[in-house]
């Protein structure tokens, strides 16, 4: 009888642990947009405001679509090349509009595009349609210089975007700064008791565009990033031969710029 009731009460745990299970499962599918994406809207008449130079775009793409773009400006005289900027996942380019003056003082024009639902971005956010906003980017500048004075940049969840558009597309350099080796990776370091493969909606898989780049590739990673492991970064340089890793010794995620060490190799490279 002992045995029985022992029995029926595991049997309850476990129905009870299994729906948990089931019921955090199904949230995560359905709220991984809000896990994901932080963005901060802003209102349509909304004017930037920055201490450099700079000129505010809106690319309407249909009735449901704007595409919000800044750039960061040099003059023409002095002008190198241009820098396409494709930011992390907070808020709005506002956000990382201080970030401008890396490039800028080393006569580099950037540009910044807000993914939609970003600041004054609309319409509908799909992997996809992230891909499809990087090309129409890339042929702004395309249209303005030549494909060996662009540089792309990506920023944590701005770094898949930015490697799948240099697998696609010519350009001078790729530059990543804390990517991930795919999300599905990182979904799996944070959640690594679902089958995240089927749940993921946006699978940002960074290292299978690598064997297509043809352009020098150099990733930033701080040795203490607390939201993208640093073995990511470790894991995604072995994906093609010649990919430099700058190692930032005690670097967190969002605090790069503020050593030294990246702040003397992003020069080198935008030198050269």
């Amino acid at each position: 009888m002992m045995n029985k009731k022992k029995l029926g009460k595991a049997w309850k745990w476990f129905k009870i642990i299994t729906l948990f299970y089931i019921v955090i499962g199904i949230a995560l599918y359905f709220l991984q947009d809000k896990l994901i994406f932080h963005p901060k809207k802003l209102p349509a008449d909304y004017q930037y405001k920055f201490d450099i130079p700079f000129r505010q775009i809106d690319l309407t793409i249909n009735e449901e679509k704007n595409l919000s773009i800044v750039q960061f400006t040099v003059p023409d005289s002095i002008r190198k090349g241009i820098v396409l900027y494709f930011h992390g996942n907070r808020e709005n380019i506002n956000r990382y509009a201080p970030y401008a003056k890396n490039f800028t003082r080393n006569n580099y024009e950037v540009w910044m595009m807000d993914y939609p639902g970003f600041g004054l971005s609309t319409g509908k956010r799909t992997e996809n349609s992230l891909y499809e906003d990087a090309l129409l980017f890339y042929k702004m500048a395309i249209s303005k210089t030549a494909a060996d004075s662009i540089i792309i940049y990506g920023k944590s969840i701005g770094t898949g975007i930015a490697a799948h558009l240099a697998s696609v597309r010519d350009c001078k350099k790729l530059i990543l700064e804390t990517p991930y080796y795919s999300m599905d990776a990182l979904a799996r370091h944070y959640f690594f008791i679902y089958p995240v493969v089927p749940m993921t909606k946006y699978s940002l898989p960074t290292y299978e565009h690598f064997a297509y780049i043809k352009a020098p590739i150099t990733i930033f990673h701080g040795t203490k990033d607390e939201v993208i492991p640093y073995k990511q970064a470790k894991r995604l340089s072995t994906k093609k031969t010649g990919t430099e890793l700058i190692t930032i010794q005690k670097g967190r995620h969002n605090n790069l710029t503020d050593f030294p060490l990246f702040q003397q190799k992003l020069d080198s490279l935008l030198r050269n």
